[in-house]
């Protein structure tokens, strides 16, 4: 339960968590509309949505590589 608590007061690890969530079974390297298509299908809520929306339009080769990228959005 701690973890939830400290996760709360940073909406960055929260927001990474909920993407991770979101692109559970994505095929990597994966565009950004492959991502943003598992997130719709995974029930994504608008805020990660709008996070992969602002992705560039080059292939990402993995989690971690999308979280990274978010991460300098």
């Amino acid at each position: 339960m701690a973890s939830d608590q400290s996760n709360a007061k940073n909406p960055q690890i929260r927001k990474f968590i909920d993407v991770q969530k979101a692109l559970k079974g994505a095929a990597y390297p994966a565009t950004k509309e492959s991502l943003l298509k598992t997130a719709k299908e995974n029930g994504a809520d608008e805020e990660v949505m709008e996070a992969l929306a602002a992705l560039a339009d080059e292939p990402l080769d993995s989690p971690a590589a999308v979280s990274k990228a978010i991460g300098n959005e």
